[in-house]
């Protein structure tokens, strides 16, 4: 009979527990954080600038506790410049379920954005994300975008150009029109001409391949030329400076990256800053965090930058004025 009695009790025991594990009562697996996580990062095109910041993308990342190879999967993957490519490359990162997209310059974002409105994208060096039609604001994004912009301040750049050159009068602008982060800027420096009685020339480029032609445009006809953070010009600056620089035409540019790629000067950003911002955005939301709450950071601690070689080729001597207050000489 005690055997009996022995043997119904322990069969009750392993029900009781069959029954709590079937039911979803270990609590323990359920409230454990995922061990791996898997982001997609879609870049634009690969030039020094952008390849800055995915570099510091991951730094960033991992100074947050998110490496490759340990707790972090990560699938890069080059746009080419081509906006059905990107949008290819979205799908993709769809279809694996990434848990965030990481997209690197404006029409990489934009390419994202049109292929998931689930799944987190944080982007890097987006000059205007609210005007890309990529945020509602930004300081309350509102869905599932926010990210770091590299918005520059035309003026600054201008006054370091009459610093360096002063007294011109007409200023060129080397662009492609249909990127929304550089047609933004020349916005802003039409308003800058305008206001201080400049004139204005523009010459705009769809493709690399026409930044030779367009460049020289301008070098016949302007004192200085201006690029913003353009990802087109940015590919092809060995091109458009060669072309400055036989015409001793001062270039200056919107990124340290494109400085030391040949151009003259820059008042800008540091690109490895922005690149590591934005992997802690990133790592922000691995964590748990919300999107549309994350305000899109812009970066404020701006710097000079000066390529020396350029300078001693178009014969710009750099005021000790700049050098003492730290430029950057590249």
């Amino acid at each position: 009979m005690k055997k009996l009695i022995t043997l119904a009790l322990t069969l009750a025991l392993v029900a009781s527990t069959l029954f709590v594990t079937g039911c979803g009562g270990n609590s323990g697996d359920s409230g454990d954080k995922k061990e791996t996580f898997k982001i997609g990062i879609v870049q634009l095109v690969e030039h020094p600038s952008l390849d800055t910041i995915r570099e510091n993308i991951i730094k960033g990342l991992e100074d947050e506790g998110f490496k490759e190879g340990e707790n972090l999967e990560i699938d890069y993957q080059n746009g080419q410049n081509d906006m059905s490519t990107m949008k290819n490359i979205a799908q993709k990162f769809v279809g694996d379920e990434v848990d965030v997209i990481v997209a690197i310059a404006t029409p990489a974002a934009q390419a994202a954005l049109s292929e998931t409105t689930d799944i987190p994208i944080i982007f890097a060096a987006v000059t205007d994300p609210a005007k890309a039609e990529l945020v509602m604001d930004n300081d309350a994004p509102g869905g599932n975008v926010t990210g770091t912009s590299d918005a520059i301040a035309v003026d600054k750049i201008m006054a370091l150009a009459e610093q360096m050159t002063p007294g011109f009068k007409t200023i060129g602008a080397l662009y492609n029109s249909g990127e929304a982060n550089s047609a933004s800027v020349i916005e802003d420096l039409k308003a800058y001409a305008k206001k201080n009685g400049l004139k204005l020339e523009t010459s705009t480029v769809t493709n690399t391949s026409e930044v030779q032609q367009a460049a020289q445009t301008l070098a016949d006809k302007c004192d200085i030329v201006f690029s913003p953070i353009d990802n087109t010009v940015a590919s092809s600056m060995k091109v458009a400076t060669d072309v400055f620089n036989k015409a001793k035409v001062p270039f200056y540019v919107s990124a340290d990256s494109m400085v030391n790629d040949g151009g003259l000067a820059t008042c800008g950003i540091d690109y490895s800053v922005l690149g590591k911002e934005t992997g802690k955005m990133v790592a922000q939301v691995l964590n748990g965090s919300d999107p549309a709450t994350m305000a899109v950071k812009t970066m404020s601690d701006l710097q000079v930058y000066i390529n020396q070689e350029t300078a001693d080729t178009i014969g710009v001597k750099i005021p000790q004025d700049l050098i003492d207050k730290g430029a950057n000489i590249l």
